[in-house]
């Protein structure tokens, strides 16, 4: 699993870096075309691909310490830096609509001359940069949050350069309707922050430890019932550790007490876990309900294996 992580992580920088290249070179032409065309529609996506530059550079930052290894004193090691990440840029993407909306309705107040034919030309380039930006971060961003949040920047800029092409030729057609450049990019505000919402909400969820979407605990307790030797399950909990990373912890009431049938149970489990689930991250405390060796009858103890001094299965 961590051999996995890893090989995305290595690939997710590459192409990060490449992105981050062709941001920072397009971002510098909008903000001069926007200047000299008088584009607030333009000069919004060039401040949106600044943050998408600060964004990307983030997720870089994030996926480098995410590949440092587990110490003593932070043993899940440094996965959840990439959610962090993912909250921050989400965060930002909120900031940078509430900026947008408010220069737009300066500009609803004030509509000023606008030069269609340049902020078409800058916003063309724009588009094919954006392009090949989501092309590189598409096949890697469902492995990780934190590059999905670099592609919905992406997404984000890429729909502000077709908005801002849109406004440019309205505009060439007819001069006198300049109010339709704050309307684009009133537009293009709502869709940043549609995408900044569900970034907030899924890293939040996945630091306050919640279930993973894709998987119903009920499922899961059906699922571990169903394992030859498993009587009854209890305190089961599941949550995310980072993109693609799903944990679980659970006590299983079982029959069989010796070590090998318990070792049979831990393993077919997990197997189950993973196939079905794709959580492979567990810890499971195996129990009996009656055993000879317990001072009370009917009272809850450990199975114990040779190696641990509980039956505690962990497998990273």
């Amino acid at each position: 699993m961590n051999h996995e992580h890893e090989n995305h992580g290595s690939t997710s920088r590459s192409r990060l870096k490449i992105v981050l290249g062709i941001i920072v070179a397009i971002m510098l032409a909008e903000v001069v075309g926007g200047i000299l065309s008088n584009s607030l529609a333009l000069l919004g996506d060039a401040g949106h691909m600044l943050v998408d530059g600060l964004a990307v550079g983030l997720s870089l930052f994030a996926i480098t310490m995410a590949a440092r290894p587990a110490t003593l004193s932070k043993t899940y090691g440094y996965h959840r830096v990439e959610i962090m990440a993912a909250l921050a840029n989400g965060v930002t993407l909120v900031l940078v609509a509430a900026y947008i909306f408010y220069e737009a309705y300066q500009r609803f107040l004030d509509p000023p001359v606008v030069r269609a034919p340049l902020m078409l030309v800058v916003a063309s380039l724009g588009l094919v940069a954006n392009l090949a930006g989501m092309l590189l971060l598409r096949g890697v961003s469902n492995h990780s949050l934190n590059v999905k949040a670099a592609f919905w920047h992406i997404i984000g800029d890429t729909i502000s350069s077709v908005g801002v092409i849109a406004g440019g030729i309205i505009i060439s057609i007819k001069p006198q309707w300049d109010i339709v450049d704050p309307i684009v990019a009133v537009a293009i505000g709502l869709i940043i922050l549609v995408g900044a919402w569900r970034l907030v909400r899924e890293s939040v969820d996945i630091l306050l430890e919640a279930v993973p979407k894709h998987v119903s605990v009920d499922d899961v307790i059906s699922m571990l019932k169903t394992v030859p030797g498993v009587d009854e399950v209890h305190d089961v909990h599941i949550w995310t550790l980072t993109s693609d990373i799903h944990a679980l912890s659970a006590h299983l009431i079982i029959k069989d007490q010796s070590v090998s049938g318990s070792a049979e149970i831990v393993e077919r489990v997990n197997s189950d876990l993973s196939t079905k689930f794709n959580i492979t991250h567990t810890t499971l405390q195996l129990e009996c309900e009656r055993c000879a060796s317990c001072p009370a009858q009917g009272a809850v103890c450990n199975i114990t294996r040779p190696d641990e001094p509980t039956a505690r299965a962990e497998r990273i």
